[in-house]
């Protein structure tokens, strides 16, 4: 019995000592991975994980620190402008 499956295993000796073991069933295996996700996550992995999240997270982080710098100048002069 495979540990981590629960599968078992037949095998077939034949008279030469040599022994032959069973090829699994893999006709029901889905392999098509892309078809199989739903649109989100097949974006979320597009847009957050790899080179091109690697860019997005440096472009909001980019955009986020601009945005802060504007926020802190406005209102930094509205309360000084005396």
């Amino acid at each position: 019995m495979c540990p981590k499956s629960g599968r078992t295993a037949h095998m077939r000796s034949n008279s030469a000592g040599n022994v032959q073991y069973d090829r699994w069933n893999e006709g029901n295996i889905d392999m098509n991975v892309e078809a199989s996700q739903s649109t989100m996550m097949r974006l979320y992995y597009k847009a957050c994980i790899g080179s091109t999240g690697v860019g997005v997270k440096t472009a909001g982080a980019l955009a986020a620190l601009v945005s802060i710098y504007i926020l802190g100048y406005l209102t930094g002069y509205y309360i000084h402008r005396c």
